[in-house]
């Protein structure tokens, strides 16, 4: 008998266990459909954000786009100035009233251009020769990176005098 009843307990608790697994794999549906629109709906907003993010930037540069285009020109009109301490020797008066013309011609490809033809430039130049397109960005970045610390080595100056100025008004008075 007792060999029976361990059958009929091992029966019924199969059919338990089936009734439970049905519940299990219906769970399991659950998570994995919630889980698959989670995905979906963070890949939808990821999108989202990154086109925001590209409009914005394109806007940024369509409006810094005329002032780049004039710091160019302004190089150039400098370089051009500067050339001209070089009347005696023509070589390199040539050569920097080239660099100089070469810069205008940059800052007119700016202004009428718009950012996608630009970037499409960029693009293919740094497709076709990687290496000159590493090394420009190489020396733009250090040309960058000095600007910057000059920048704020200026400001910190300007504030520190600042602060001496206020100071010694401060002195005086007492």
């Amino acid at each position: 008998m007792s060999v029976g009843y361990q059958n009929g307990n091992d029966t019924q608790r199969k059919a338990s266990g089936a009734a439970g697994g049905d519940d299990w794999n219906a769970v399991r549906e659950d998570v994995t459909g919630a889980a698959s629109d989670l995905a979906d709906a963070a890949t939808a907003r990821g999108r989202q954000f990154m086109d925001a993010a590209r409009d914005q930037a394109a806007d940024y540069v369509v409006r810094r786009k005329d002032s780049a285009a004039q710091s160019v020109a302004d190089v150039a009109s400098s370089l051009r100035e500067s050339g001209s301490a070089f009347e005696d020797r023509p070589n390199i008066k040539a050569f920097v009233d080239n660099a100089a013309e070469g810069l205008d011609q940059l800052a007119e490809t700016i202004r009428e251009r718009s950012f996608e033809e630009i970037y499409d430039d960029v693009e293919g130049f740094a497709r076709r020769r990687p290496t000159a397109f590493a090394a420009a960005a190489t020396v733009v970045g250090f040309m960058l990176a000095r600007f910057l610390k000059s920048s704020a080595e200026n400001a910190e100056h300007r504030r520190r005098a600042g602060a001496q100025a206020a100071r010694g008004s401060t002195a005086r008075r007492a």
